[in-house]
């Protein structure tokens, strides 16, 4: 499996940014899998921020970004998305984007749930 994660970017306070996420693969059947977004701030250990269960859409969110950040996908295009607003300094962050087998998005929060990772794309977001 592979995961390309891009739309990272500068952005000022209170500013929004999309990241992308798409998953490929020879025998990946994606359906079942949950997709998820980690976040890894200099100096801190990675965090869970989102994560979508393909087969039924049913999503999670970490409460930090709850109400601020939405996890969606494209079926056709294998993509996962997380549309960030209301961003703040705090969001700064590479951020992951992460493929694991489990289906139960409550077990799916800890970075060991995951198989595959993508390379990460930088936030950085300025006061």
């Amino acid at each position: 499996v592979q995961l390309q994660a891009s739309g990272g970017g500068l952005v000022q306070a209170g500013g929004s940014l999309r990241l992308s996420c798409a998953a490929s693969g020879r025998t990946f059947s994606i359906s079942r899998y949950t997709l998820g977004w980690f976040r890894q701030a200099p100096g801190k250990e990675r965090e869970f921020v989102s994560a979508i269960a393909w087969f039924n859409g049913r999503t999670a969110y970490a409460d930090s970004v709850k109400g601020r950040f939405t996890i969606s996908k494209d079926n056709a295009k294998n993509t996962v998305y997380l549309q960030m607003n209301s961003l703040k300094p705090e969001d700064t962050a590479v951020y992951y984007c992460a493929a694991g087998s489990g289906v139960i998005l409550s077990s799916m929060r800890s970075a060991g749930a995951y198989s595959f990772w993508g390379q990460g794309t930088l936030v950085t977001v300025s006061s």
